[in-house]
């Protein structure tokens, strides 16, 4: 009976695992031969050699080294702040009793607009033309500072409308999530609380923090991920020639790599392809250790 029962699961599973071998196992190990596989020609299916030329020549590239710094900004200022108002949020939504769903789907409206159109808002907010300086410009100069060009100039105001489009981006799913498991929380743990006249910052910290810090776990690492993988977003804002922007991400870098205007070098975009897939799975893997001491399980 149990082998029986044994070969029905496996039977459920092989849908599943047949797209997951086609989809993800397959290409990631034919990204990892052309990766070293030195001048691979798509056409002729020839290279000139195997070795590690790929990868140091990528290292080694003045726009992945400027891809890499990008990804990592942008990682290190997203994740920690998307998280850390999605949470404060979600806290403020789960004290309110009326109206909460309405807040709940205006947070959530983000999420579903495309995100040519959200950059396309932002173009009107942020972006200086010959005809205005954008909204946000007229409120910088109606408090009397000077007029910055977001979009087109210094590198830190390009870098700081990219973080303030990406958490804009994000927040809506985190709030999401934040306030489904709030309310999941057992309401006996805090009325216990309140009889021992427990504060409200140390039921914070020893109550409701530790019984959803899976659901922070989740989209931390989520977060790490999402962001390790940004591009749409830059394009969006900044247009597809992010070299000359000086704003490319590392999965820009390999799209340009293999259809951009340096295009046609599939071992260089497969190097860094790995390079990235090495990044986010070390990160991953902290993460997990640290989720170990950290992270409550009920």
């Amino acid at each position: 009976m149990t082998e029986k029962n044994n070969l029905k699961a496996w039977l459920y599973l092989l849908p599943a695992l047949v797209f997951m071998i086609i989809f993800m196992v397959y290409p990631l190990m034919d990204v990892f031969v052309y990766s070293f596989e030195e001048g691979y020609n798509f056409v002729s299916g020839r290279s000139s050699g195997t070795g590690l030329y790929n990868f140091s020549y990528v290292l080694h590239d003045t726009y992945f080294l400027q891809a890499l710094r990008n990804t990592f900004i942008m990682v290190i200022i997203t994740v920690p702040l998307s998280t850390g108002f999605a949470l404060l949020i979600s806290l403020a939504l789960n004290s309110i009793k009326k109206l909460r769903e309405l807040f709940q789907t205006v947070y959530f409206l983000p999420y579903v607009t495309n995100t040519l159109a959200v950059g396309l808002v932002f173009m009107v907010l942020f972006k200086k033309t010959a005809y205005s300086d954008g909204l946000v410009n007229l409120l910088i100069n109606f408090f009397g500072g000077e007029s910055v060009d977001f979009i087109d100039g210094p590198y830190w105001a390009k870098m700081f409308v990219m973080c303030f489009y990406i958490i804009w981006v994000v927040l809506p799913f985190k709030v999401l999530l934040l306030t489904s498991a709030l309310a999941s929380v057992n309401s006996t743990y805090y009325n216990a609380a309140r009889v021992d006249g427990t504060g409200s910052f140390r039921i914070f910290f020893k109550i409701t923090l530790p019984m959803i810090s899976p659901t922070i776990f989740y989209l931390v690492i989520t977060g790490f991920i999402g962001a390790f993988k940004e591009y749409s977003d830059a394009v969006a804002l900044f247009g597809t020639d992010l070299n000359a922007a000086g704003m490319n991400t590392i999965v820009g870098y390999v799209y340009d790599m293999l259809y951009g205007d340096s295009g046609g070098y599939p071992s260089f975009a497969s190097a860094a392809a790995i390079v990235l897939f090495v990044i986010v799975l070390t990160i991953t893997c902290i993460n997990l250790l640290v989720s170990k001491k950290h992270v409550y399980y009920t």
